[in-house]
């Protein structure tokens, strides 16, 4: 296709020549209009001196009668510009006037009509047209009437003025259209351009945003912000596709040498028992593997967003506090919890699994290091009684959930680092785990519009779950139970 044939397809063009025809209508009907009333009121003026004369000049003849008559049209027509006058007896036989010659049959009947004429001292010997006026003198034909080349000559310096505006419409619409049709689509080609290039695989281009701020602007603006999601989720597939590739392998391998060893050594019962169970639970651990890969992934692609509702960010963190307490307890910690009534909109499934993995995490990982230096007294109390910390609090427009331990926490430079699937630090390498308790921790953070925070607690690492508040319900709430005292176990 030629570039003037895309030129005229677009709707950009297209609405242009709708608008020019709509506007030059429109402009035409009003010079139309202009010219019809034009005319009509000349025509009026027309009439109205007519009939004025007409009347002044009955009068005359009924007073002064045929004699002042003639002698009054006489006079009257040999003034410049004068009106057209004919004075003829009843045969028809012209008495007074300058009117030279009429169209037949017009002074036979009176009133008023449009007819030819030519002047007495006409030297061109063209016909002219007027609108004329014939009455009954007794017997006697009066006609008095009016050149219509003014009339004529108006009308045809409106038509030309308006064959001028139309032309003028016309090619500044034409000019105005080719332009916005070019610059239209020459941002249209650019980002075709990108798109071709991300349909052939390079997900990093993104679509020119100018600085008009009109609506392809935002098109391209949105357009990028769903190109940047794609990207993120296609980025994410591939690092679980990876990581499934590399860290799935070895509990598998383990699996099956087993199952390979089971069947090669011809054991006892129990040897065939405890190697079933062995297996079952690497199986287990696998199914939680895939289960937690799962719900990331539905985190991630906001599939949980159906199942959201409103509810009380504190029934959450004493639910998980109960739950875990024996945990902490076979593991030599004291798990605490505070929380103060706070609503918040979400899936409470998914952010009940979020902070239990929190919880994991700080039981496993949390036991306290020797202290290098003289620490603070809270920093010791906190060290000699092993404690976890569940919290949860309003904190301007946000709920935090926290869980703060005091182990050996997370260095600065890998927090951003440890919420990536399967990533476990040197520090968590000895112990049992998949590496991905905090990405769907962070995850779930980010479904629901947060944020996963990790911080210092000196010692020890702050894990909190930041994210938007019920707006309004938890003041009202507040107002209807004052004096409602913070539950801390």
């Amino acid at each position: 296709m030629t570039a003037f044939g895309k030129l005229i397809r677009t709707t950009a063009f297209r609405l242009t020549l709708a608008y020019l025809f709509l506007f030059a209508l429109f402009a035409a009907s009003l010079l139309g209009y202009f010219a019809w009333n034009t005319r009509r009121l000349i025509t009026e003026q027309i009439t109205t001196t007519v009939n004025a004369e007409t009347g002044e000049i009955s009068n005359i003849f009924a007073r002064r009668g045929l004699r002042g008559l003639v002698s009054t049209i006489e006079n009257r027509a040999l003034r410049p510009g004068a009106n057209l006058y004919l004075v003829t007896t009843p045969a028809g036989q012209a008495i007074a006037g300058n009117v030279g010659s009429l169209a037949p049959g017009v002074m036979a009947t009176s009133g008023w009509s449009e007819t030819v004429y030519r002047r007495l001292d006409d030297q061109d010997r063209g016909d002219h047209r007027a609108l004329v006026h014939v009455t009954d003198l007794g017997g006697f034909r009066l006609l008095i009437g009016r050149d219509l080349e003014e009339r004529k000559r108006l009308f045809g310096i409106v038509a030309k003025a308006a064959q001028w505006s139309l032309l003028v419409v016309i090619v500044l619409g034409l000019g105005g259209g080719v332009f916005v049709a070019r610059r239209v689509l020459r941002r249209i080609d650019a980002m075709t351009g990108t798109t071709q290039r991300i349909m052939a695989g390079d997900l990093s281009g993104r679509l020119p945003v100018g600085r008009s701020g009109d609506e392809l602007d935002r098109l391209a603006e949105n357009l990028n912000a769903m190109l940047e999601r794609i990207e993120a989720l296609m980025m994410g597939l591939k690092e679980v596709s990876d990581n499934i590739a590399h860290d799935l392998k070895t509990p598998l391998t383990r699996l099956r040498n087993r199952a390979e060893e089971a069947l090669a050594k011809s054991g006892s019962e129990a040897e065939y028992r405890g190697a079933l169970e062995r297996t079952i639970e690497e199986s287990d651990g696998l199914i939680r593997t895939f289960n937690a890969l799962l719900m990331i992934a539905r985190a991630e692609s906001g599939q949980a967003r159906g199942n959201m509702d409103d509810f009380d960010a504190a029934d959450v963190a004493n639910d998980i506090h109960e739950l875990y307490e024996p945990l902490a307890e076979d593991d030599g910690k004291t798990l605490r919890v505070r929380t103060e009534s706070t609503r918040l909109h979400g899936n409470r499934e998914l952010i009940s699994q979020a902070l239990a993995n929190l919880v994991e995490n700080a039981i496993k990982y949390g036991k306290p290091v020797p202290a290098a230096q003289p620490l603070s007294a809270d920093a010791v109390a906190g060290t000699e009684n092993s404690e976890i910390l569940i919290e949860a609090r309003r904190e301007g427009d946000q709920v935090l959930l926290s869980v703060i331990d005091h182990g050996p926490g997370i260095p600065e430079a890998d927090r951003k680092h440890a919420v990536e699937r399967f990533v476990r630090l040197e520090a968590s390498r000895t112990r049992p785990g998949s590496g991905l308790g905090l990405s769907l921790a962070s995850a779930v953070a980010t479904l629901h519009g947060g944020e996963l925070r990790l911080g210092d607690a000196h010692p020890g690492l702050t894990a909190t779950l930041a994210i938007p508040a019920l707006s309004g319900v938890s003041d009202r709430l507040a107002a209807q139970t004052p004096d409602v005292p913070q539950k801390v176990a």
